[in-house]
């Protein structure tokens, strides 16, 4: 491929639209997500960040408008094919999510045992190296109670690692965190695109964690994005909606 040739994007949102009643959440998204890229959708709360990532997984229809994941338009598939494509995807949900009765190895082997053929030789082999890329080992046989916040956050990783995804969503990723574990899940999500090459995109409202880890920052306001960039042009973006969501955190000295 010549320098001039570019690669098309992971994920391509155009001009989406989704109200519920008289509700209009988005109102014409439009946004590129480059392949091996991390891109923060950052928003307040009510924003639609979280009715943006639904779409992408194609778990909502828009009223109007396309979602292309990895070159094909998913707003017509059927189930099926809806399926196949979430194989692309790994979540990292809010809170983990983990399975508080199963141990640290059943949680992160459950997709095998749902989607794979896989002996239970090769199951472990691949658990614990998803375990170690996430910086996890010899807890296979923890349950997540016994597991600190930012432990629990890599096993959500490895679990949402394991089908090996071309993209992984991470869903509020540092809320209810305190400094420290926030700033040990900023590393796991920055580490994770340097180790998996994975397209990334995390759902935040947390502005010094976004600035930390993103490539492109996309600012949703009122159902748009109205700015988007590297973090160091979100600072100085003039959109009058950004800059009183950032005033908070710049007059902290961050």
């Amino acid at each position: 491929m010549s320098a001039e040739q570019k690669k098309p994007p992971m994920i391509s949102v155009q001009d989406l639209w989704k109200s519920f009643g008289d509700n209009h959440v988005l109102t014409g998204i439009d946004l590129d997500i480059e392949e091996g890229s991390t891109c923060v959708i950052l928003g307040g709360s009510g924003s639609g960040k979280t009715v943006l990532m639904k779409h992408m997984i194609g778990l909502l229809k828009p009223d109007r408008g396309t979602v292309i994941v990895d070159g094909e338009d998913i707003v017509p598939m059927d189930d099926r094919d809806l399926e196949r494509v979430r194989r692309k995807f790994g979540m990292v949900f809010q809170g983990a999510a983990l399975f508080d009765s199963m141990t640290v190895y059943e949680n992160v082997s459950f997709a095998l045992r749902e989607h794979s053929n896989l002996s239970e030789e090769e199951i472990r082999a691949k658990v614990r190296e998803k375990l170690a890329i996430v910086g996890l080992r010899d807890i296979e046989e923890r349950y997540p109670a016994e597991l600190s916040g930012g432990m629990r956050k890599r096993v959500g990783l490895a679990r949402a690692i394991v089908l090996d995804p071309k993209i992984v969503l991470y869903d509020e990723p540092t809320t209810g965190l305190d400094p420290i574990t926030t700033d040990y899940v900023d590393d796991m999500i920055v580490t994770a695109k340097a180790e998996l090459h994975v397209t990334q995109v995390v759902i935040s409202h947390d502005i010094a964690s976004s600035f930390k880890v993103a490539d492109k920052v996309a600012f949703l306001f009122k159902g748009k994005i109205v700015a988007e960039g590297p973090s160091q042009e979100l600072r100085h973006n003039p959109h009058p909606d950004l800059q009183h969501f950032l005033q908070m955190w710049f007059a902290k000295g961050e």
